[in-house]
């Protein structure tokens, strides 16, 4: 199943909507995607001066995209782990295959305002790729790797990219720059959400000489299935709607940004990275895919990072029941759920979870009585169960996320909440609980 196969599903499943009016790029497109977040996927037929569609939120809903992989909401981060497991426990290593379905079409010179880019939030730098899977191979292995990053459109064929410390494309990087050389890359858009798992799997569980290509395999039940570009030695992948052919500039940075990040808030334009556009291939009438920074990220980083959490987290304290990385904090607070068979054990869970995820701000363990998914549920066991002098721990001088405007780069501190009753459980803690009934049972009118 490719992308667009991906969609027609999802319409077929009353999971998709189509906006029909045409639609500017500039702002217009977010803010009309923005009145849907969180529901269905939307689809812009009619983008103005552009001849392509775009399809934006194909992750900004749980159910949307556990129909897509044939199971339900609540075991997606577990089919996920069990992808990235499989790095280790017989891979399935991608193939190559003539006449990919990306390589229908080669612009005769590599032109990217043909492209439905859009500008999202109202003081972007510009027009914004933000969910391409970029692939690129270690410049002494070759190992590929696969990730995302954001990349501002800078002209025709020229775009300003971000790598956060600590990714392994700047790892990739940095080792090319110091001998000179480009960094070669394929940008590819509009691709199966399997691609995208892979390519935003954490990097502590995926070390930096694992292909995490094999992700995508494992989640597809077959070999991923990529294509030999045409002007650079790195790979794109074969059912892409669109595949942009590059490199990274060895010793330029230029301005990029300002960009309105998950967080909430705008990176600020610095000089940054600088990628030369050397070719772009694309199917037959494609379908461009962007996102909509917020929801789409949230849901995205949480099903991959929960799982590991929870995997991570589970073999050194007991009890543990559940992980959520909560929305209303950008990702930034793990939410806990676990049951604590001797007292502190809650607060070891806690800083096992701050270091086994290192963007996380914030981390509040609560007991299994409390809806994890349910903010007003976790506040009140926040201040119902939480001593303020006793189960708030702080950690000064941490390193954090680079794009959490409470940081210094990444340079910051971390708190965690124990919200979980004592041991043994006292009765002032009972929870109020009423009648369970099933109103099919009930003539209501």
């Amino acid at each position: 199943m490719d992308f667009k196969q991906c969609l027609e599903k999802l319409e077929a499943d009353g999971r998709l909507l189509h906006i029909k009016n045409e639609v500017d790029l500039l702002y217009e497109v977010a803010g009309v995607a923005k009145k849907f977040e969180g529901g269905k996927v939307v689809v812009f037929d009619n983008i103005k001066g552009q001849k392509f569609p775009l399809a934006i939120g194909l992750w900004w809903n749980r159910e949307n995209l556990a129909s897509l992989f044939d199971t339900t909401a609540d075991k997606l981060p577990s089919l996920f782990a069990q992808a990235v497991k499989s790095l280790n426990n017989a891979p399935i290593a991608p193939v190559l295959i003539a006449g990919a379905p990306a390589q229908a079409v080669v612009m005769p010179e590599p032109d990217l305002t043909k492209i439905p880019v859009p500008t999202l939030a109202l003081k972007d730098g510009g027009p914004y790729f933000d969910n391409c899977v970029v692939i690129a191979k270690d410049p002494d292995t070759g190992v590929r790797n696969t990730s995302v990053h954001r990349l501002m459109v800078t002209g025709k064929n020229r775009l300003g990219l971000l790598m956060d410390v600590g990714r392994h494309l700047r790892d990739y990087y940095e080792r090319a720059e110091a001998k000179s050389q480009p960094l070669e890359i394929t940008i590819n858009n509009g691709v199966h959400p399997a691609y995208y798992v892979a390519a935003i799997t954490p990097s502590a569980a995926a070390p930096i000489d694992k292909d995490e290509l094999c992700v995508a395999s494992a989640l597809l039940g077959e070999p991923a299935r990529l294509c030999k570009s045409k002007t650079v030695e790195v790979e794109g992948i074969a059912e892409a709607q669109l595949i942009i052919e590059a490199e990274i500039l060895p010793a330029v940075r230029e301005p990029e940004g300002p960009f309105g990040e998950v967080s909430g808030y705008y990176a600020l334009r610095e000089d940054r990275w600088v990628v030369r556009v050397k070719a772009i291939t694309h199917r037959e009438n494609p379908i461009i895919h962007t996102l909509l920074p917020g929801r789409e990220v949230w849901n995205s980083m949480g099903l991959t990072v929960e799982a590991n959490i929870f995997d991570t987290v589970s073999k050194q304290v007991k009890g543990l029941k559940n992980v959520y990385l909560s929305h209303g904090s950008s990702n930034y607070n793990a939410i806990i759920q676990i049951d604590p068979p001797v007292n502190g054990m809650a607060k070891n869970a806690i800083l096992a979870t701050l270091g086994a995820f290192s963007y996380l701000q914030m981390c509040t363990a609560v007991n299994s009585d409390v809806d994890i998914f349910d903010p007003e549920d976790v506040e009140r066991a926040m201040v119902t169960r939480c001593r303020p002098d006793e189960d708030i721990i702080i950690i000064p001088k941490s390193f954090g996320h680079e794009l959490n405007p409470a940081n210094d780069n990444g340079y910051g501190a971390k708190m965690g909440f124990d919200c979980t009753y004592p041991v043994p459980k006292s009765p002032k803690f009972e929870k109020v609980a009423f009648m369970e009934v099933d109103l099919k049972n009930y003539e209501i009118e």
